[in-house]
C-alpha cells in the first residue's frame, strides 16, 4: 500500500520559515519524481515544484521563487519542502504527489500518488 504522509505544517507568523517532510512508503522513491504543490480555499491547485528521480527541480510557480526550495533524501524515501520568507498569501493545504515519469517542462499537476495534505496558515 502506498502512503505519502506530509508533516511540519502549522500556524507561523508572517516573514518566518517552515519545513515540510513528506514521508513516503510502499514504493521506492528513488524511481519517482515527486511533486508539492498548494490549494488554498477558493482557488486553484497550484503545482509549486517537481523534483526529478535524478538531476535538478522544475520550479513552476513565480509567486514561490526565491523563497522556497526543495530537496529529496531518497536513501530515507523522504523530500522537503523549505518555506521561507512567508506571508499571508502562501496559506494553503500543501501536498506532496509523485509520478513514474520525469517532470514535465509545462506543470501538468498530474500524479499517481498523492498524501492528504498539511495546513500551512500564514499570519500578517
Amino acid at each position: 500500500q502506498v502512503q505519502l504522509v506530509e508533516s511540519g505544517g502549522g500556524l507561523v507568523q508572517s516573514g518566518t520559515s517552515l519545513r515540510l517532510s513528506c514521508v513516503v512508503s510502499g514504493l521506492a522513491l528513488r524511481d519517482y519524481r515527486l511533486g508539492w504543490l498548494r490549494q488554498a480555499p477558493g482557488k486553484a491547485r497550484e503545482e509549486l515544484f517537481c523534483l526529478n528521480r535524478f538531476g535538478p527541480s522544475r520550479l513552476y510557480s513565480d509567486a514561490v521563487s526565491g523563497r522556497f526550495t526543495v530537496s529529496r533524501d531518497n536513501a530515507k524515501n523522504t523530500a522537503y519542502l523549505q518555506m521561507d520568507a512567508l506571508n499571508p498569501q502562501d496559506t494553503a493545504t500543501y501536498y506532496c504527489a509523485v509520478h513514474h515519469t520525469r517532470c514535465p517542462e509545462v506543470s501538468d499537476g498530474f500524479y499517481d500518488y498523492w498524501g492528504l495534505g498539511t495546513q500551512v496558515t500564514v499570519s500578517s
